[in-house]
């Protein structure tokens, strides 16, 4: 039951078709929004035997039923620079920013180290349980901690980069410390002077080309690169990229290029490659087909979309059809990106 006597403007039966960028018709048990440090105290204390979902900007997850429990939607606001010289700069972000508008934020700002991650969809929040990246950027290169609260107790507490336990697309709060812990704010290093330009990645040098190298020109040129190869969720239901690259032996590498001479790999430290996700499904003719209500995006193998009334279980039963024909063909294991609940 719910408190009578709480303030807390608690939902139930709540649709999340639009908080969610698949698009997908479904409900939670209770839900609400959460604007304040003392809120997110005050529901988590009124409902401590309710199962407690956290839901950011919805870019990064596929719900597959009904949500039992209470869905917690972080809108949490406000960037602060909180240490300041010469050469670098600290920025407080609290977790219900929009990612994208932070980046340029920076950039218009001259701040660098995350222009190469514009237009990663999602919310400030949800960076570090990802440890989001793109184009030769991961967050963890420019993170310093972030603050947290116990669900279970509702304590706080400050994870520094070192105990996040990051690695490619993961961190403590994706593994040990699932569901453990509601990110509220993250802690980020930029540079102000004598930026570190990445265009390491061959696309971003192709776009562009003989132009100045800048925070600006970086980012126009990710963002183009993101919108050619990425659907509008407005326009076509998507969770940007949901499988990860998988990282294989040199071994096995060696083995695969044999059998399979245009694989697309690249060694990412010794004895270790990370071969395209993308290259292995579009070699296996799923780039651009659809299976009733779902299929895949014709301009990124990556990315599944809904193409109008899918649910969650079809999308699901798609990558399900990928994962088990990239392992039949390949003996790789992929692993998806997007949580699914």
């Amino acid at each position: 039951m719910l408190n009578r006597n709480s303030d807390l403007d608690i939902k139930h039966n709540y649709s999340l078709e639009k908080l969610n960028t698949f698009g997908l018709d479904v409900a939670s048990e209770f839900f609400y929004i959460v604007k304040s440090l003392k809120d997110l105290r005050n529901v988590l204390l009124e409902n401590k035997r309710k199962k407690i979902t956290v839901l950011g900007g919805g870019s990064n997850i596929l719900f597959t039923k009904f949500l039992d429990g209470l869905c917690l939607k972080i809108d949490l606001k406000g960037i602060d620079i909180i240490e300041e010289n010469k050469n670098n700069v600290v920025i407080n972000v609290m977790a219900g920013e929009n990612w994208h508008d932070f980046v340029q934020w920076s950039v218009n700002n001259g701040f660098g180290g995350i222009e190469n991650l514009s237009l990663i969809p999602g919310l400030v929040g949800a960076a570090p349980i990802q440890n989001i990246g793109a184009y030769g950027v991961e967050l963890k290169d420019v993170f310093i901690s972030c603050n947290t609260v116990n669900i279970k107790d509702q304590t706080e507490k400050e994870f520094d980069e070192k105990s996040c336990l990051f690695g490619y697309r993961t961190s403590r709060f994706k593994t040990i410390d699932k569901n453990n812990y509601i990110i509220t704010s993250i802690k980020i290093r930029l540079t102000k002077e004598k930026h570190k330009y990445n265009i390491s990645y061959g696309p971003v040098k192709e776009e562009i080309g003989n132009r100045e190298l800048n925070l600006e020109s970086i980012s126009n040129t990710v963002i183009k690169i993101r919108k050619s190869k990425l659907p509008d969720t407005k326009l076509l239901g998507n969770c940007g990229s949901f499988f990860k690259n998988p990282v294989i032996n040199e071994s096995k590498y060696i083995e695969l290029k044999k059998k399979f001479p245009s694989i697309s790999a690249f060694k990412v430290q010794k004895n270790q490659y990370k071969v395209s996700a993308a290259w292995l499904i579009e070699f296996l003719k799923y780039k651009g087909k659809s299976i009733g209500n779902v299929g895949v995006y014709k301009n990124q193998a990556l990315v599944l979309v809904n193409l109008g009334g899918a649910t969650g279980k079809e999308v699901l039963s798609l990558a399900n059809k990928i994962t088990s024909a990239v392992y039949s063909t390949f003996k790789i294991n992929l692993q998806p990106e997007v949580e699914i609940l």
